[in-house]
C-alpha cells in the first residue's frame, strides 16, 4: 500500500539541542489528530463506537499527562502510542468482531423463513461514516489507499490478526511507519515487528479480499452500476436487480448470522420473509470509504418511510457481488446523520 500520512522520521522528531523547555500541549495540539486516530482505532477495533471511544481515552490520557510531554518524540507518535495501548487495552479478553459470511463456510438453505436470533452488536465489523474515519483532502493516489484501507472487507480481515500483529501491520501497512518507530511505539524489537509483520501479511494472504471490492464514487462505471441498483430496488424489480448482480453475490443481514448466496436465493428472500422491503427509499450516505446506503421502509402509512438497514454494497467486473444490510439503525443512522424518518411533504 502507498503512503498514507506518513509518520515523522526519528530525525525529525528529536527537538535541537537549543530546545530547552518541553514544548506546551493545548488541547487544540491533541483535537488536530482526532480524525486520523479514529480511522486508526477503527482499523484495530472494527467498530465506529469503539474506534471514538478509544480516541476519546487517548485525548483523556494524554491531557492528564501532558505537563509529561518532553517532546522527544513527536506530538502525533506520542498520540499513536497512547491510541494503540488504549486499542490493546479494548481488545484484551474480547472475541473478533466478524462479518456474517465469515461466522459459517456455506449460506443459509435456499428456503428460509427467518432471520433466527440475532447476535450481540459486539460479534460485528461494523460500518463507519467517511467523515469521521479518513482524511479530508489529500493526494489522490493517498485518498485511494485510505479508502480501501477501511472497506468493510478489509477491516474483517484485519480481525483475523492478533492485535499487537493488528497493529503492526496497520502502522507499516497502511500508515507507513519505519519499522524501528514502530517498534519504538510497541516497546519492542525492529526484528520482532519484521516478524510480526510477515506473519500478518500471510494471515491476510490467506484470506479472499479480492474478490469484490467497495465501488469507487468518482468511478463513471461504479456510479452507474449504483444508480442501475438504486431504481430497481426502489422499484422492486427483481429482473432488474438480478441483472446487476454476480452469480455468487452474497446478501447478509447483521445482527443475524443468516447469509445467502447466489440471485435466485437473494429474490427468494426478498420476495418472501423480505418482501416488507418492497417500496422502500435508500439515502445515500458515504461508508467505509464508499457509496452506501440509509434503507427506509414503508412505515404503516401513505407517504412515511422508517429505517430499516444501512446497506454497504461490494462489486466486482460491473456487477454487484455483495450487499450487507446492517439493521441496527437505532445505532447506526444517527452515527450517518441519517433522519429518523422520510416524509412525503404531499403527505403532511
Amino acid at each position: 500500500m502507498t503512503d498514507l500520512a506518513a509518520a515523522p522520521s526519528a530525525a525529525s522528531a528529536v527537538p535541537s539541542a537549543a530546545s530547552a523547555a518541553p514544548p506546551v500541549v493545548r488541547p487544540d495540539d491533541l483535537e488536530q489528530h482526532r480524525r486520523e486516530l479514529t480511522g486508526y482505532c477503527y482499523r484495530m477495533l472494527g467498530s465506529a463506537f469503539d474506534a471514538e471511544d478509544a480516541v476519546q481515552e487517548t485525548m483523556v490520557r494524554a491531557w492528564r499527562a501532558a505537563d509529561r510531554f518532553e517532546g522527544r518524540s513527536a506530538l502525533r507518535s506520542w498520540l499513536y502510542r497512547i491510541a494503540t495501548n488504549a486499542c490493546l487495552d479494548a481488545l484484551e479478553g474480547r472475541k473478533r468482531r466478524a462479518l456474517p459470511v465469515d461466522l459459517s463456510g456455506s449460506a443459509a438453505p435456499p428456503v428460509v423463513e427467518s432471520l433466527g436470533e440475532p447476535l450481540a452488536a459486539s460479534a460485528w465489523v461494523e460500518p463507519a461514516p467517511d467523515a469521521r474515519v479518513l482524511p479530508e483532502a489529500g493526494d489522490p493516489a493517498d485518498v485511494a489507499v485510505a479508502r480501501e484501507s477501511v472497506r468493510l472487507a478489509f477491516v474483517a480481515a484485519l480481525q483475523h490478526l492478533p492485535p499487537r500483529q493488528r497493529a503492526v501491520l496497520v502502522l507499516r501497512e497502511v500508515l507507513r511507519w519505519r519499522a524501528d518507530e514502530v517498534a519504538e511505539l510497541l516497546g519492542t524489537s525492529t526484528a520482532s515487528v519484521n516478524s510480526a509483520l510477515q506473519r500478518a501479511r500471510a494471515t491476510l494472504a490467506a484470506r479472499d479480499l479480492g474478490s469484490g471490492r467497495a465501488p469507487d464514487p468518482v468511478d463513471a462505471a461504479d456510479r452507474a452500476l449504483l444508480d442501475r441498483y438504486v431504481a430497481a430496488f426502489e422499484a422492486y424489480d427483481m429482473t432488474s436487480l438480478v441483472a446487476l448482480l454476480h452469480e455468487d453475490a452474497t446478501m447478509s443481514m447483521p445482527p443475524y448470522a443468516l447469509w445467502l448466496q447466489g440471485p435466485d436465493d437473494v429474490v427468494a428472500w426478498l420476495t418472501g420473509p423480505g418482501a416488507a422491503c418492497r417500496g422502500s427509499r435508500l439515502v445515500p450516505v458515504s461508508a467505509n470509504g464508499a457509496p452506501a446506503f440509509g434503507q427506509y421502509e414503508p412505515g404503516g402509512r401513505p407517504g412515511r418511510w422508517v429505517p430499516w438497514s444501512l446497506i454497504a454494497l461490494e462489486a466486482s467486473d460491473g456487477r454487484i457481488t455483495g450487499m450487507t444490510h446492517f439493521l441496527d439503525t437505532a445505532r447506526l443512522f444517527p452515527l450517518f446523520g441519517l433522519p429518523d424518518h422520510l416524509q412525503d411533504a404531499s403527505a403532511t
